[in-house]
């Protein structure tokens, strides 16, 4: 669920030139600019059908009242294309227009792989826009588990996918060390640290009992040798529990390859008024009311068929009333897109803050929402249940030791967020190319090996006869690789890093049927180098695209 779409503005592409010649051909046979509909390309699916389709002429029929393949050729006899780009223009079927590229085109782009390399695939549809993205966002109460590792991974990819089309990305960890979950770790602390002084303490009633609160106890009196034995207040327990489990989600964070640019703390928005403007604001608009001693939302003023609690009887704020506050100094900041990655518990909450956004007088517009659906971690054949409390959970740390940290982010992003994710362990831990990150890794791996032997006879041309690449699986991996640019801004305009997964196995296996349809090891050195240079470029992209993913690209295996 998103609330709206990053813009995309298309560079000069062969994609955004072929539409720019069709949207001239269609002024040109006297379409009105109100009735030209937004051009979209395909790729057919029979590669036959040729590079690129569109579907415009069918869009115009009923506006023009005419046959659309009759559109259609006269579109094409109005056509301007590229001829160091386009081979052939050909209408097909009910009324598309398909494209063919030149072998020109692909041999030149393929040279821009093998120029750019590590660079290649990045755009600049995004510059200058600076876009915040908050996620993870876990109370200091616990160790990130498994239930965090899906947001956690989703964030830090969004992230690197914004960054390759060229926008200026902030990572932000949101928290709050305050109230009764802060209050509950302080005193299970101070019981596990007094039983560790040989005292008989009790856990406070629903209080944490996992491993790693006597873990910090123990550390503690180390370091103290039991000088707070004697503590009245609970604010030095609660203080050093969020200390040490701080470090530890942060250790965890840079073991994912994820690095937080700042951690924005709930509290400092009751210390600045934040949260009293908000309500008073919405009181003055005649939006917020007291009712049963709780003070309310007038969401039924939006759409809504009930209001909305901000404050309980209790004086106690709801969830929404500081996520307001804290979307409001987001925005303050001056981001032009600010990003959320929610559980799908969300769902019903997400929407009130963007409406009290709107009230306070911001466009809600600049505020996108990812809500992914959940994790089932499969052990044993069965769901795993966790819980941070009764101490049944499974850390992300322990999900790493299990089966690596690679394979871990590739399984959290190998599904679209809005489908449940079975987390299957055995499945994980699968050596081979059975197990789809190994799957690319092996690809690339098995490139630098070759590229190897390709060294020792001679190595690779700095001006390879590329025209000699005319083997139809030499040209569909051209192809392939030159859809990377384009696979990026689709996953980063989507929020879906799944569909760059997708893009990569394409590669892979336009790879192997490259390399089982033509040797690369031959006497011939002129055809040897330019199939050498072709799968040195699809080393460049899977690099590019694991790298995007935080998945290392080992050049042996």
């Amino acid at each position: 669920v998103r609330n709206s779409q990053p813009q995309i503005r298309m560079e000069n592409t062969i994609e955004s030139a072929l539409k720019q010649a069709i949207q001239n051909a269609l002024t040109v046979i006297g379409v009105p600019e109100e009735s030209i509909p937004e051009i979209h390309l395909e790729t057919p699916r029979d590669p036959s059908h040729g590079d690129a389709s569109t579907s415009v002429a069918m869009q115009l029929a009923r506006v023009l009242k005419k046959n659309p393949r009759a559109i259609a050729q006269e579109i094409v006899d109005s056509l301007e294309t590229d001829p160091a780009r386009v081979d052939a223009v050909e209408i097909a079927g009910p009324g598309f227009i398909n494209f063919r590229y030149s072998n020109r085109y692909l041999f030149d782009e393929l040279q821009s792989i093998l120029q750019d390399k590590t660079t290649y695939g990045r755009t600049h549809s995004r510059q200058g826009q600076r876009i915040l993205i908050e996620f993870v966002s876990a109370n200091p109460t616990g160790p990130l588990t498994v239930g965090h590792g899906r947001n956690a991974v989703l964030g830090d990819t969004i992230a690197r996918l914004l960054e390759w089309t060229g926008a200026n990305v902030d990572r932000e960890y949101y928290f709050n060390n305050a109230g009764r979950q802060m209050r509950l770790l302080g005193e299970s602390l101070r019981a596990r640290y007094l039983q560790e002084l040989g005292e008989t303490v009790d856990l406070p009633d629903d209080g944490y009992e996992g491993a790693y609160i006597t873990d910090i106890a123990k550390n503690w009196l180390t370091e103290d040798g039991g000088q707070h034995r004697d503590a009245n207040s609970i604010t030095p327990f609660k203080e050093r529990a969020e200390t040490a489990i701080f470090e530890e989600i942060r250790a965890t964070l840079r073991r994912m390859k994820i690095e937080m640019d700042s951690f924005f703390n709930e509290h400092t928005l009751y210390e600045s008024g934040a949260i009293d403007r908000v309500v008073e604001t919405f009181r003055e608009k005649g939006l917020a009311y007291d009712h049963d001693g709780a003070v309310w939302f007038k969401t039924t003023e939006f759409g809504k068929e009930k209001d909305t609690v901000l404050i309980k009887s209790s004086g106690e704020p709801t969830y929404r009333l500081p996520d307001i506050a804290y979307h409001a100094d987001k925005l303050d900041r001056g981001y032009d897109l600010c990003i959320d990655i929610f559980g799908a518990d969300h769902i019903d909450t997400y929407p009130d803050v963007l409406s009290g956004l709107k009230v306070l007088g911001y466009d809600p517009e600049r505020v996108d929402v990812l809500v992914y659906q959940f994790v089932t971690l499969v052990k044993d054949g069965k769901p795993y249940k966790m819980s941070t409390r009764k101490a049944n959970f499974v850390t992300l740390d322990e999900l790493m030791d299990e089966v690596g940290e690679d394979v871990t982010r590739f399984f959290f992003l190998m599904r679209s967020p809005n489908t449940h994710l079975e987390f299957d362990v055995a499945k994980a831990k699968e050596a081979g190319d059975k197990n789809p990150v190994f799957y690319l890794q092996y690809a690339h791996a098995r490139i630098h090996s070759i590229l190897r032997k390709v060294a020792e006879l001679g190595g690779l041309s700095g001006k390879p006869a590329l025209e000699r690449l005319t083997h139809p699986s030499e040209i569909a991996l051209i192809k392939t690789l030159l859809a990377f640019p384009g696979a990026v801004e689709l996953a980063a305009a989507h929020q879906e890093p799944h569909r760059l997964i997708n893009y990569l196995n394409e590669c892979a296996s336009g790879f192997t049927s490259f390399y089982h349809d033509c040797r690369i090891l031959l006497e011939d050195v002129e055809l040897m180098q330019a199939r050498g240079n072709l799968a040195a470029a699809c080393a460049a992209v899977l690099a590019n695209g694991l790298g995007i993913l935080g998945i290392s690209a080992p050049e042996r295996m």
